[in-house]
Parts: C-alpha cells; structure tokens; sequence
C-alpha cells in the first residue's frame, strides 16, 4: 500500500473517511503501525514517560526525538510519520523553528512536523510551511504548557474557553498547517472546530466528531501504567501479559526448566569426540 500524503488526508475529510493515527518510539512498535494499515504515525515527545520514565515531555531534546524519528521511519517506510517538535525548539524564534523543524526532515525523513500551541505560533508555522515543510498544528490540552492551563486538565469546558480554542484552531488553518490535532476538548466542541475547518482535525480526547483519532500506543496496549487519561480505552493488556511471561522465565530458569534441549545447539558429528580428545592433550590452563 502507497504512503498517504497530505492530498489523500484532505480527501479523506472530504469523504467522510476517518484518519487512524498512533503514536510510536522506535522501530518495532512502527513496524506493528505499518503492518497495521495505520494512516499516521506520530513519533511523539510523550516518549518521554512512555519510553524514558519521566515526569513530563519538557526534558525531550532534538537529538533524542531525531534518534526515535530515525527509528521509526525504518519501521514505517511507507506509512506517514510525524516528528514531535520538543519543548523549546520552536518557542525561541521562527529562525530556529524552521532549522529546527528542517532536521527532523533531512536527519530522519519523516512526513511532516506537529508542534504545540494555537495563535501564539502563527510565525513559526508560516515560517516552516514557506520553508516547504509540512506541519500539523496541537491545540486544546497542550502538554508543554500545561503548568500554564494548571496540569494535564481537559480545555474549553465553558463557552468562554471554547471560544479561544476555536480561535487557535482557525488560527493554525490560516497559518497553512496541513492538519490539526485536538486534544482534552469537550465532543461538541471538537465537532465544531471539525466542520469549521477544512484541513483535517485529528483528536485524542477530542470526542467522535473529528476527521480522525490518536491515540498513546503505550495507553492503548496497557503497559504504560503511570497513569491513564480517560479518553484512552485499552485495547490490550500487555503489561500484564509482559509481567506474568518474565515471571515464567524467572521460575523456569531458577529450576532448570528452561533452557531445554530444543532450545540448543549441537554440535557438528564427530567434533564433540575430537573435542574431547584435544581436551586431553592439550588441556586449557
């Protein structure tokens, strides 16, 4: 199957069809996606507790979210794949968002670029669209920012507040973003800014109504246990299924179950009986 582009995603809205999007850190869980048929893979900053057992997104660095852009776009060479633009390589100027943004395309060949934040990144968007990249705007529950929206809590749940995320979201179409992902918004409020916009509006908490859903592959596969947003339905219980095969292991190895015959290898005929016979000879000090 030939790799979506920005023309099949526009389509897609256009028809109705809903985009599948997930997100993935390294060549394994990207592989999974492609084979999947997923239409985006975002390799996102969320990384960082997924992957890295941190607090928060804020320590990710450009080398790091490079390395697992490298990674995932091995998996994944023919499925769209997004690099997360970390904290603080777009917020300082519009110059470095766009050298910024243009590595993660030169070093690791992704597809386009996210980046978070609503009005106040209108320049850096411009900025990296007119370089020729490809960019997908991030509103509503913004995790970069969250000390600012007071932690990881849902947004626009007041007509005053909606109204601002509408406002960011018309914001970043004008701006020349290929796409918008929403996310910790109320379903009427994604279903609002989805038919206003003609971009495609991708959501993760952002209710049924949006031209497309995300969601963490770390949530959604039950091995991230740190915490579960509750947009996120678990389609799997692997961390359980993980702990309970290491336990196996464990046991086995400690009784001597494990390895077995079958999981050996022999030696060639003969060479065991002339191995012993040089053992012999010439025994090893």
């Amino acid at each position: 199957m030939a790799k979506k582009t920005v023309l099949d995603f526009m389509e897609m809205k256009n028809n109705g069809e809903k985009i599948t999007f997930l997100t993935a850190y390294d060549f394994p869980m990207a592989s999974f996606c492609e084979k999947a048929g997923m239409d985006m893979v975002l390799v996102g900053d969320s990384a960082a507790m997924v992957v890295h057992g941190l607090s928060g997104t804020l320590p990710m660095t450009m080398d790091q979210m490079i390395q697992h852009s490298q990674a995932v776009r091995r998996g994944a060479p023919d499925t769209f794949v997004i690099g997360d633009m970390p904290f603080l390589s777009y917020q300082v100027s519009r110059e470095s968002a766009i050298e910024n943004a243009g590595r993660f395309f030169k070093e690791a060949g992704v597809d386009a670029i996210k980046l978070e934040g609503g009005r106040r990144v209108v320049r850096q968007i411009e900025g990296i669209v007119e370089g020729g990249m490809s960019v997908m705007g991030h509103i509503g529950l913004t995790p970069q920012s969250s000390g600012q929206l007071g932690g990881f809590r849902a947004q626009g749940r007041t007509a005053e507040a909606a109204i601002e995320v509408i406002k960011d979201a018309q914001a970043i179409e004008n701006a020349g973003a290929f796409a918008l992902l929403v996310e910790a918004v109320p379903p009427e409020v994604g279903k609002i800014i989805s038919e206003m916009l003609k971009i495609p509006v991708l959501g993760i908490g952002a209710g049924m109504h949006t031209d497309g859903q995300l969601l963490i592959v770390g949530d959604m596969l039950g091995y991230f246990e740190a915490f579960t947003p509750k947009f996120v339905k678990k389609y799997a219980e692997l961390g359980a299924t993980i702990e309970t095969a290491f336990g196996e292991f464990r046991d086995e190895v400690r009784t001597g179950e494990f390895p077995e015959e079958q999981h050996c290898y022999r030696m060639l005929e003969g060479e065991h009986e002339k191995l012993q016979n040089l053992l012999k000879k010439t025994p090893p000090r």
